[in-house]
């Protein structure tokens, strides 16, 4: 390579990074909306505050939660899905969403074709918990036991068409067994009845789940989740304990309108992506039992959302599960 060469690619590569800004998106050009189709202070609520402060603190706008509640995550999501496609406005959702169409056959929006996958931030496993008087000490013997005396034994979950009924009744089918379901308003309703004994088996959100399997009250016989539990480390993965591939979750994921451009896209999943790296941000997540994903791009949310979708909605259908 000639002087002349060297200097034309020297001032090439001098010049592409000017050139990358140029065509960088303008995102966000105005305070971002992050809807929150849950509760403030809840469980899924406190990651989306923890990243819209982070953001706020390296963006040239501000990201800002709203809490819109209502008939499940409709309202919420409804809101997002009749935004401008400008990604101003954010939906930051839960596996509720990937099981909206077989539950609500009539919705205000439709949940595939109306979004964008952005980021899919995190896993949050379930755990297959017992009373801890309850004779199984491990899922092979809670699958013994449930094929031994069929439809004798109740489980809990916090209402029709979530995420803990769907977890077990993901678990029941994969391993040929039943047992009834009984569901309460919320995991802080349910939990008395598992702790007395009443409804003995309860597969639950790790968050929610710890700090009673801490404490001994309960006993927690495997997670659902390809990776042991930080928080739980003598306790099996589903695989561990001999029933590979039955993992369920909650999961938290960024959607944005659809239509949306996708440099626009790009740019908001680099940017929760970039939050989601830094080690206390990760330490944090990480005392909410939440595993940070390592691919943040849009792609790659896209394929955990279609799978996840296709996985539910065939439980649903076979279970038969209907919303209240």
């Amino acid at each position: 390579m000639n002087r002349r060469e060297l200097m034309g690619l020297g001032a090439a590569m001098a010049l592409s990074p000017v050139v990358a800004r140029a065509q960088a998106p303008a995102w966000p050009t105005q305070p971002v909306r992050l809807v929150v189709p849950f509760a403030a202070g809840g469980p899924t609520d406190i990651p989306a505050r923890l990243f819209a402060d982070e953001l706020s603190k390296v963006l040239p706008q501000r990201m800002i939660v709203e809490n819109r509640t209502g008939a499940g995550v409709v309202v919420g999501t409804d809101v997002v899905a009749k935004a401008p496609k400008d990604g101003q406005t954010l939906l930051y959702t839960t596996v509720a969403h990937s099981v909206l169409r077989p539950l609500f056959p009539t919705l205000p929006f439709d949940p595939v074709a109306d979004f964008a996958p952005v980021s899919l931030i995190g896993v949050i496993p379930l755990v297959i918990t017992v009373n801890k008087d309850f004779p199984a000490r491990t899922l092979a013997e809670l699958v013994a036991k449930l094929r031994a005396e069929p439809g004798k034994h109740d489980y809990a979950s916090s209402g029709n068409g979530g995420a803990l009924h769907l977890g077990t009744e993901l678990m029941l089918r994969r391993a040929g067994v039943r047992a009834n379901h009984v569901p309460y308003r919320g995991t802080s309703a349910a939990m008395p009845d598992v702790l007395n004994g009443a409804v003995p088996i309860i597969v639950d959100v790790a968050t929610t789940t710890l700090p009673f399997v801490q404490r001994g009250e309960t006993r927690a016989l495997a997670v659902m989740d390809s990776q042991r539990l930080p928080q739980l480390p003598d306790v099996p993965t589903t695989a561990e304990a001999g029933f590979p591939g039955l993992e369920a979750y909650t999961w938290h994921m960024v959607l944005a309108p659809a239509g949306t451009p996708d440099p626009v896209i790009g740019a908001a999943a680099a940017a929760f992506g970039g939050v989601a790296k830094e080690a206390s941000v990760r330490t944090r997540l990480s005392d909410l039992a939440m595993r940070i994903v390592d691919d943040q791009s849009p792609a790659y949310a896209k394929s955990w959302l279609e799978a996840e979708r296709t996985k539910w909605e065939g439980i649903i259908r076979e279970a038969g599960i209907r919303v209240d």
